[in-house]
């Protein structure tokens, strides 16, 4: 899932084994919806329409999470283009675009989500995570002229940040993995705050 270029971690050398896939409980986010996390490659025959990122400072050991105008949280991210090399392209492009932060040219990857939605294909959103190399200046995003604030957290807390379960537990748990294999401060990250 990665570019060919050498990447930091792949699906085959974490130190962390399989896990079984874990189901989003029904109510947290759209409901129909159902969202399963799998740390293992996406099969050939699922389409990913998604790649977003958990990107984590070098230097504070705490991950962006992007704040809208209208007080959501999400992780960078975005539909891969037809340009894009690679899902690690997808996600430094979109990460530049949505939060003008630059990010180390190799992801890694750390599973994806699976989206199952009544009488639609079932589709991946890959989840990856990078370490910020740059804070440029805040710019709206080009596609929908939103400033988003950079909200930056513990990976512990990111998820409850999100308020997406389970999934968001056991993706935040592969980036702090990543990023202790990187020799980031993961485990004693800065405290909170925004980096505006």
């Amino acid at each position: 899932m990665t570019s060919e270029e050498s990447a930091p971690m792949t699906p085959n050398d974490r130190t962390v084994p399989a896990q079984p896939p874990v189901p989003l409980a029904s109510g947290i986010a759209d409901p129909g919806i159902e969202y399963i996390w799998h740390d293992s490659p996406v099969p050939a025959w699922l389409p990913v329409t998604q790649v977003y990122g958990w990107l984590i400072c070098p230097f504070t050991g705490r991950v962006l999470i992007q704040e809208h105008d209208d007080g959501v949280h999400t992780l960078n991210g975005g539909t891969p283009a037809p340009f894009d090399a690679a899902h690690d392209a997808t996600l430094a492009r979109e990460a530049f675009e949505e939060n003008t932060v630059r990010i180390a040219p190799s992801a890694a990857y750390l599973g994806y989500q699976e989206v199952r939605q009544p009488g639609r294909t079932v589709i991946a959103q890959v989840r990856m995570a990078g370490i910020i190399t740059e804070f440029a200046a805040r710019a709206p995003d080009p596609d929908n002229g939103r400033l988003n604030r950079r909200y930056m957290t513990s990976l512990a807390a990111a998820p409850g940040v999100l308020g997406w379960g389970q999934p968001a537990e056991a993706q935040a748990r592969a980036a702090a993995d990543a990023g202790r294999r990187w020799g980031l401060p993961v485990d004693r990250p800065a405290a909170a705050g925004y980096e505006d």
